[in-house]
């Protein structure tokens, strides 16, 4: 299946069950893969980071984790069918896990990726899960690395925010034993621990979770002005 291609960074075109199937068979091939979830103020961010964008230019699978994308595909003419969030991927995929694919939460402040680990494992009593905060500081890595060695996690979901999630995954991929798939996952351990209420689903499909995170998280307004206002003049000057 061709890529479509935003802002020089390649976008898989899959539905939110194909990217589960994708990752499912990643899982049970015996190599290990590296899968990120672009997003608006991901694609400007790589604009400028030139290293960050070589990552998603070679990543093996990018899930387009915005509505932004879905326009600006089909703006050049091109098509995604659907977004598919890194929340939803991570929700499903773990929903669904059995005993024989432990999950490592790497990251998350103020223990919410221990808080998220647990709440996953009351819904599937099947799942195995390990946590640990840490950071993307290189001093941090050997611990870090232990760690998931030790646990003989087969999936990781880093959430050290773009890029740093994304680079450490990068460079120590290689170094973790029992990993099959890596996935940078953002702030989703805020949405999978309650920490942080997702917006309702009428603003999920229209396009506007962007304005509830607004609503809810002040603080973000640098950030959603990345996304909603910079991304679309990328776009239109691209």
């Amino acid at each position: 299946m061709q890529r479509v291609r935003i802002l020089g960074v390649p976008i898989d075109p899959l539905t939110q069950d194909e990217a589960i199937a994708r990752i499912s068979q990643m899982l049970s091939d015996g190599s290990k893969h590296h899968v990120m979830t672009p997003n608006n103020e991901m694609l400007v961010l790589a604009q400028k980071h030139s290293t960050f964008k070589s990552l998603l230019q070679t990543s093996e699978l990018n899930l387009p984790d915005s509505t932004g994308l879905l326009w600006a595909a089909a703006r050049s003419g091109q098509h995604l069918p659907e977004r598919v969030t890194g929340v939803d991927t991570v929700e499903r995929l773990l929903l669904s896990a059995g005993a024989e694919c432990p999950v490592f939460f790497l990251g998350g402040k103020g223990g919410v990726g221990s808080r998220a680990a647990k709440k996953l494992a009351t819904r599937n009593a099947q799942l195995v899960t390990f946590s640990y905060e840490g950071s993307p500081k290189e001093e941090d890595a050997a611990e870090i690395i232990r760690q998931i060695n030790d646990s003989g996690a087969q999936l990781l979901l880093v959430a050290y925010g773009a890029p740093a999630q994304d680079l450490w995954i990068n460079q120590h991929l290689l170094s973790l034993t029992s990993i099959k798939v890596a996935i940078g996952v953002g702030g989703t351990f805020d949405f999978l621990s309650g920490s942080i209420k997702r917006a309702p689903k009428f603003m999920q499909k229209t396009g506007l979770e962007w304005l509830w995170r607004l609503l809810i998280q002040p603080s973000r307004i640098g950030r959603i002005y990345t996304a909603v206002i910079r991304f679309p003049l990328l776009v239109l000057r691209s």
